[in-house]
C-alpha cells in the first residue's frame, strides 16, 4: 500500500454501519457507474420514442445493480475495506455474486442491440462489432461454462492463497483492478446461467441449475478454510491498525463466515430467475399452440382422434 493512503487508513476508528456508509469517492467507479446509468436511460428513452416497450423491472434490476457497485466502492466500505478482511470480503461477495446478477437481468446487450442503429451495406459501426463480439471465438470460449466455472473458483483460491491478493493490496490501482476482475469474473459466470442476453452457450434450464450449483460448494469451502485457520492467512490483514479494535484471527473468522454465508444468495436469486423464466416460456409454447391450433382448426387434435378411431375399429 502506498505511504500516503496507508496514512489516511491508519487512523480510522473502529467499523460501525453508519461509518461503513458514508461517501468516500473512487473516480473510477464513480464515472464508470454514472457512465452506466446514462447509456442505458438513453437506450431506454430510445425505445420509448420509437413506441416500443422495455420493462420496467429490467430497468430497476439494473439500477440496482450499478447502485449496488456504487455502494460498494464509493463509500465508506471501501475505506475500511482495505484495513478489514471482514469488510472486504463483504464487498468481493456483493460486487461478484450479487452486483452481477442484478446487471444481468437488466438484459443490457439485449437493449443495445435493439438501440443502437444499424448501418448496413457492409458499413461497421457500434451495433455490428458487438454483434461480431458475441460472434466470436473469443466470446465462445470465456463464456462456455468449462471456462467460467474453473475461473469463478480459481479466482477465490488463486487469488487470496498466493501473493497475488497482497501485491495487488499494496496501491490503490491494484485494488481498482482486483475489483474489477471480480465483476468481470462474476458476470461471465452467471451470464449464461441467466441466459437474458444473448450469448454462444444457452443450456436448458436444469442444465444451467447445474452449472450454478457446479461453482457453490467450492465457495462454501473457501470460506470454511477461513472459519477454520488457527492463524490469520492474509498478509495485508495480518496487522491492524491499534484503532479499528478488531483481531486479526477473529476478522479473518468473520470473513470466513461471509464468505461461506453468501453462497446461498445468489443461489437463491438464480434460481428463482430461473424458475419464472422456465414458467413464462412454458407460457409462451401453450399460447404459440393455442394460436397454432386456432389457425389450422385444431388440425393436430382432429388427426390423433382419427388415429384414435383406427385403432379402435382394427380391434374390433
Amino acid at each position: 500500500m502506498d505511504h500516503s493512503m496507508h496514512g489516511m487508513m491508519m487512523d480510522l476508528p473502529p467499523f460501525t454501519l453508519s461509518r461503513a456508509f458514508v461517501y468516500s469517492s473512487d473516480p473510477f467507479f464513480l464515472v464508470s457507474c454514472a457512465l452506466g446509468i446514462v447509456l442505458y436511460g438513453w437506450g431506454v428513452l430510445r425505445l420509448r420514442r420509437r413506441g416500443d416497450a422495455w420493462s420496467p423491472g429490467r430497468s430497476a434490476s439494473f439500477l440496482l445493480g450499478v447502485l449496488l457497485v456504487g455502494l460498494t466502492m464509493c463509500t465508506g466500505l471501501n475505506d475500511y475495506g482495505m484495513v478489514m478482511f471482514s469488510v472486504h470480503m463483504v464487498q468481493h461477495m456483493l460486487i461478484s455474486m450479487v452486483a452481477p446478477i442484478l446487471l444481468l437481468l437488466g438484459a443490457p446487450v439485449t437493449l443495445a442491440l435493439r438501440t443502437l442503429p444499424v448501418l448496413g451495406r457492409g458499413r461497421k459501426g457500434p451495433r455490428e462489432l458487438l454483434l461480431m463480439l458475441l460472434h466470436s471465438r473469443f466470446v465462445r470460449v470465456v463464456s462456455h461454462p468449462v471456462f467460467t466455472i474453473p475461473v469463478f473458483i480459481a479466482s477465490l483460491y488463486g487469488l487470496y492463497f498466493t501473493p497475488i491478493f497482497d501485491f495487488l493490496m499494496r496501491s490503490e490501482t491494484g485494488h481498482i483492478v482486483m475489483m474489477v476482475h471480480f465483476l468481470a469474473v462474476g458476470l461471465l459466470f452467471f451470464w449464461p446461467i441467466m441466459g437474458i442476453d444473448p450469448g454462444p452457450h444457452r443450456s436448458g434450464y436444469l442444465m444451467r441449475m447445474l452449472e450454478l450449483f457446479a461453482g457453490m460448494p467450492f465457495h462454501a469451502f473457501f470460506g470454511i478454510a477461513l472459519m477454520m485457520a488457527s492463524q490469520p492467512m492474509i498478509n495485508a490483514y495480518r496487522h491492524p491498525a491499534a484503532s479499528l479494535g478488531v483481531d486479526a484471527l477473529s476478522d479473518q473468522t468473520a470473513a470466513g463466515g461471509i464468505a461461506w454465508a453468501f453462497s446461498e444468495v445468489p443461489s437463491v436469486l438464480v434460481l428463482l430467475a430461473l424458475v419464472f423464466q422456465w414458467y413464462r416460456s412454458d407460457q409462451r409454447q401453450a399460447t404459440r399452440q393455442d394460436r397454432a391450433a386456432d389457425r389450422d382448426g385444431d388440425k393436430e387434435l382432429a388427426a390423433y382422434n382419427a388415429y384414435l378411431a383406427s385403432l379402435q375399429a382394427r380391434g374390433q
